[in-house]
């Protein structure tokens, strides 16, 4: 297997995951890098460009992230937030008075990001061309009635989150939040991200498509519990319904869904790119700006959100907008925060030691949070990091 790029000295251990990524874990394509102290260490590709070609992956070769999208569209808020133009602990209401129905007065803009805001599922899913909409999907979440008193338990908003967060950062700010993300994170941040892509680098994206664990690795397989098994089964409950927000599920390859700006699920970048925009959160990167300030890292990973997952059916671990370290999103460390893609994509920032991670691929699995490929890349940069200190 041809793994082209570079790590520095004492990060051999994530070239060699990578690897074995491609060997053992069935990777076809995919790119890895991480950032320690604002400068990159690790900066690896290889495979194939798309999933079913044959086209080698480039340095620039950017995919889908699929929810790895969540971490920047909540990276805005925070941002409006630190300026002062957006309050936490304020009525969503505030900014967007049509949500001011159904039960959902009393919704604080932290509830959303928290995934607390009760509105995981829609009782009238939308279809692909409704989801791209924002004002059809602004509208389908403001009229929806909450499954539970926002505020009082936590439950993924797997899909709806993209109308939550997309419509309220248009009300603060004036400005579609694709638009808004890409001049005030990607730009300053120097990366290859874009949430609504342009038809100028629509060349650069590859095709994505389902990948299994070969079966020389099935040792690696895991069974998920009953009950979750039984929450994706049935078609009644909350699991299948939030997932099935948006109903029959995007091609995910189709250039009109590329192009749409769905902050929870469509974002597109390149490994270097969701990494530098997280080492872009807890430090200056190669002397440019620092995006969040201390106290705004400290808002991003400061638990919200923590037990069963009326949604995921496991116990998850939420900040304001991040997955924290848990057993549903393993991490480097306790003190990071980032955000898993369902069953591939995985970017993250540790502040303790300086690091940020970008993982992406053209193969996804059918994990929901913790996929191996990316969690053996992260626990080979913490061996490095232990091997170096």
């Amino acid at each position: 297997m041809d793994v082209h790029g570079t790590v520095a000295e004492g990060f051999e251990p994530v070239r060699e995951a990578f690897v074995r990524n491609f060997e053992v874990l069935g990777d076809r394509g995919a790119a890895v890098s991480v950032y320690r102290d604002g400068h990159r260490v690790v900066d690896l590709w290889g495979g194939t460009r798309d999933i079913d070609g044959t086209a080698p992956w480039e340095r620039g070769t950017a995919q889908i992230v699929r929810s790895a999208t969540k971490g920047v569209a909540a990276a805005a808020i925070l941002l409006l937030h630190q300026r002062g133009e957006l309050d936490l602990d304020a009525p969503v209401s505030w900014w967007w008075p049509e949500y001011k129905t159904a039960g959902k007065e009393h919704t604080l803009v932290r509830h959303l990001l928290a995934h607390r805001a009760g509105v995981p599922a829609l009782d009238r899913p939308l279809t692909p061309a409704e989801a791209a909409d924002p004002d059809l999907g602004a509208q389908a979440v403001a009229a929806q009635a909450p499954a539970w008193e926002p505020g009082t338990g936590h439950g993924y908003h797997a899909q709806t989150y993209s109308w939550l967060t997309g419509e309220l950062v248009r009300r603060v700010t004036g400005r579609p939040i694709g638009e808004w993300i890409a001049q005030e994170i990607a730009g300053p941040a120097a990366a290859d991200f874009w949430l609504g892509l342009p038809e100028g680098e629509t060349a650069r994206a590859g095709r994505v498509g389902p990948a299994e664990i070969p079966q020389a690795a099935g040792a690696l397989r895991t069974r998920p519990k009953r009950a979750v098994a039984d929450a994706y089964a049935d078609p009644d409950s909350l699991t299948r319904r939030a997932f099935a927000a948006i109903t029959p599920l995007p091609d995910e390859n189709d250039a009109a869904y590329r192009a749409a700006a769905l902050p929870a699920s469509n974002g597109i970048a390149t490994a270097d790119g969701l990494a530098r925009i997280y080492a872009s959160l807890i430090g200056e990167v190669d002397g440019g700006r620092r995006l969040f300030t201390p106290e705004t890292t400290e808002l991003a990973r400061g638990e919200q959100s923590f037990g069963e997952d009326r949604v995921l059916v496991v116990g998850t671990r939420f900040g304001l907008g991040y997955m924290l370290h848990g057993s549903a999103s393993p991490l480097l460390n306790p003190t990071s925060f980032g955000h898993p893609g369902r069953g591939g994509a995985l970017g993250f920032a540790d502040p303790e030691t300086g690091v940020a991670f970008g993982y992406v691929t053209n193969g996804f699995r059918r994990s929901v949070t913790a996929d191996p490929r990316a969690q053996a890349l992260v626990r080979a940069v913490g061996t490095a990091l232990t091997s170096g200190d």
